[in-house]
């Protein structure tokens, strides 16, 4: 009998430390769990407050683009009627088999929220100064690099 209340007494201490590491390992299986749910709750905290601050960056820059063409659109307006010098940003375009620099001048007939017409309008091409394009031709703002208003459709300057 002694022998087995010592089996008995060593098996419940067994049992007890058992239980205490399991109970150990449970706490820190619980706690990883916790750490891990910690951490993707703080990523996520994170990404919205990344994706706010882009929002925020791109609802800036397109305020920004918004009041720049808000900007040209308002000087373009102001210029019905009047003839202008128009550079678009495309180095050079091609039409009929012509290929010349993208300078245009004439009278501002149009001038919508994404567009500017001229009619009648002076395409200088190198080899036709003053070649008339025979029906209006409408820009879209975003393509004009530089613009001069009140330009004299019959002034002479080097296309080279």
């Amino acid at each position: 009998m002694g022998k087995k209340r010592e089996s008995r007494d060593e098996n419940k201490l067994k049992r007890k430390y058992k239980s205490k590491d399991e109970s150990k390992e449970e706490s820190k299986e619980e706690s990883k769990e916790e750490s891990k749910e910690e951490s993707k709750e703080e990523s996520k905290e994170e990404s919205k407050e990344e994706s706010k601050e882009e929002s925020k960056d791109e609802s800036k820059d397109e305020s920004k683009d918004e009041n720049i063409e808000d900007d040209l659109l308002r000087k373009l307006t102001g210029l019905m009627g009047e003839e202008i010098l128009v550079v678009t940003e495309a180095a050079q375009l091609n039409i009929l088999g012509q290929t010349f620099r993208p300078i245009f001048v004439g009278p501002v007939v149009e001038v919508e929220g994404g567009h500017l017409t001229l009619f009648p309008v002076t395409i200088k091409i190198l080899n036709a100064p003053f070649f008339q394009f025979p029906t209006p031709l409408s820009i879209p703002l975003e393509k004009i690099a530089h613009f001069t208003p009140n330009f004299d459709s019959d002034t002479r300057f080097p296309l080279v």
